[in-house]
């Protein structure tokens, strides 16, 4: 998975660097960032963003689960020379104890927020306002839900080395669309074709509208939502499939 954020073949895990810096951009200006502002990254990955924000003066606390993407991370931190503006926190974002009043800014992007159940998703919401100061600011960023695929599909292939696998491998997928909740849910299954082991992975992806999300928003003490579509005209290859929301505390 490491692999596949890093790659500049595709921005499927974390976007090409040139989006990064474009997207650094706007959040420097939609949040008001300054030298020595602290911001909330959540579920930063390997720390593409944070030590880009670093190197700018902001100090950044990224929280994530992934034990090798967060020791990437710190890496990058020291070899750019911003570990002491970079605080990296392994934890599952869902029920990490968020410090009251601490950052001036925060992040929640790349639709992560989608992956989780909707009381997850209001939970997190609750945790992140409660964590900024009074004026500051959340993005988060969503896919559009008048823009999602709806079609139930089904595929495979075989390759030797991608996300899948570093030996010989058949994918099998599948994706379902489940109307009344607009959710898909994608299941993966992966026949190592050496040793004949099955794997499956599934994936669900909880969709809302921007009236929903905006409520969310509201009732998680949030005073107000800005809602940008298609990612405000910032150059992103896919920048029509999103909606990013800016909330103020």
């Amino acid at each position: 998975m490491l692999r596949e954020h890093l790659t500049q073949d595709h921005g499927a895990a974390s976007r090409k660097t040139e989006e990064i810096a474009h997207q650094i951009n706007w959040f420097g200006e939609k949040l008001g960032l300054q030298q020595g502002h602290h911001l909330l990254d959540v579920t930063c990955g390997p720390g593409l963003y944070a030590v880009q924000l670093a190197q700018r003066g902001i100090r950044v606390t990224g929280t994530d689960f992934g034990p090798a993407a967060l020791e990437y991370a710190r890496e990058l931190a020291k070899n750019q020379k911003v570990t002491d503006m970079v605080t990296i926190v392994e934890t599952d974002v869902r029920t990490w104890n968020y410090p009251a009043e601490t950052f001036d800014a925060a992040l929640l992007i790349y639709g992560q927020l989608a992956v989780m159940s909707k009381d997850e998703a209001q939970t997190v919401l609750n945790g992140i306002c409660q964590s900024l100061k009074p004026g500051s600011k959340l993005v988060v960023e969503l896919l559009n839900q008048d823009r999602i695929d709806t079609k139930d599909s089904s595929w495979w292939y075989t390759d030797e080395k991608r996300l899948w696998g570093d030996a010989p491998f058949m994918l099998l997928g599948e994706r379902k669309w489940y109307a009344a909740e607009k959710l898909s849910m994608e299941r993966y299954f992966t026949i190592h074709l050496e040793t004949g082991q099955l794997d499956e992975v599934v994936l669900n992806d909880q969709t809302y509208s921007t009236q929903e999300m905006t409520q969310m928003m509201l009732s998680a003490g949030f005073s107000q939502v800005q809602i940008y579509p298609d990612w405000d005209t910032v150059p992103l290859y896919d920048s029509q499939e999103w909606n990013v929301y800016v909330a103020t505390k």
